[in-house]
Parts: C-alpha cells; sequence; structure tokens
C-alpha cells in the first residue's frame, strides 16, 4: 500500500509540473561500503527516477532498493534481505531543493551547487547537505554528486561475523541526465 502512495505521489507530482520539468528514468546510483583489505562492498542501481521542477530547484529521487546490483549474488540477497529489508522498505526517497538553481545559468561549464533535503531510507529520515555538480549536456542537464551516508541513521544493523568488513559510513555518488 505505501508503495502505490507513492508511485501515485511520483506521478501527481509529474503530471502537475508537466511545463516545468525535467526528469530521469535512468539515474545511477552507486554505494561503496568497503574496508580496505577485505572484500569489495560497492553496488549499483541504473534505474534511479528523478524528477527536477526548474522553477524552484526543487529535485525529487525515487530509488527501488531491489535494482541495487553487486558482483556476487550472496552479497545481494545479504543486503535485500538481512541489511535493507528491501520487502518491507522497497525504496529510498530524497527530495531536497538546489540552492541558487536558475536554468538560464545552466551551460556546458561544470557549475556547483548545494542541495539541501532529506532522504528517507527504511523508514528513517535524515537530513542531507551536499554540494552537486550541473551542467549543460546534448541531452539535458547532468547532475553529479557525491554524499556520505551512515548506516547508524537508517537503523542498519550490520551482524557483529561481518562488522569489522563493512563500513557504517557509506560513500554514495549520483549521476544522472535530466530531459
Amino acid at each position: 500500500m505505501k508503495k502505490i502512495i507513492q508511485i501515485m505521489l511520483l506521478f501527481t507530482v509529474i503530471a502537475t509540473t508537466a511545463q516545468e520539468k525535467m526528469v530521469s528514468y535512468s539515474g545511477i546510483i552507486n554505494f561503496e561500503a568497503s574496508i580496505p583489505l577485505f572484500e569489495e562492498v560497492n553496488a549499483i542501481n541504473e534505474k534511479t527516477t528523478c524528477i527536477l521542477i526548474t522553477k524552484t530547484g526543487q529535485i525529487i529521487c525515487w530509488i527501488s532498493i531491489k535494482d541495487f546490483k553487486f558482483k556476487k549474488k550472496m552479497m545481494q540477497e545479504h543486503f535485500n534481505n538481512n541489511y535493507m529489508e528491501s520487502n518491507r522498505f522497497p525504496t529510498a526517497i530524497f527530495k531536497g531543493k538546489i540552492a541558487k538553481f536558475d536554468l538560464k545559468n545552466i551551460n556546458t561549464t561544470i557549475g556547483e551547487y548545494p542541495i539541501n533535503g532529506k532522504i528517507t531510507i527504511r523508514g528513517r529520515t535524515k537530513r542531507l547537505l551536499f554540494n552537486g555538480t550541473l551542467k549543460k549536456v546534448d541531452q539535458g542537464i547532468e547532475l553529479y554528486a557525491t554524499f556520505p551516508l551512515n548506516t547508524d541513521d537508517f537503523k542498519i544493523k550490520i551482524p557483529f561475523i561481518v562488522r569489522s568488513k563493512i563500513s557504517k559510513n557509506v560513500n554514495t555518488k549520483i549521476i544522472c541526465v535530466l530531459y
């Protein structure tokens, strides 16, 4: 039911802002929680939906947790079943605003912008403030940002047996082309 409401909200935002929005349905989110000398903990999601409201600079990104892909199938199973509980919490959502955003000022030169918002993962919301870059590309506008997330903020429990092999600080990166 929660997923249906979130999808309806997403479509409502799209419908009400049809003339003043840019969208990406294939944004890429990558995260890395590796500890040196241990097995790489890295996943990528290439199906992230992002919507930018060009009049206000508001941005919404919707991520399906099950769409994260790992090199090892067992890691992916543990991620979905044990850590993220993706059947119970199927999505992560970021809602924020790009400060000083003006579509007229975006060009082929990379511009850095502060992005302020809230991310909800596993039903828990955390405020984020990070810098992102925007630049005009042939297909639209490219958004690139990196930011840290901490597993404790979202009550992601790392079992004792692997605690020393997985970082609680997760380096996260998003890249998307909005058109």
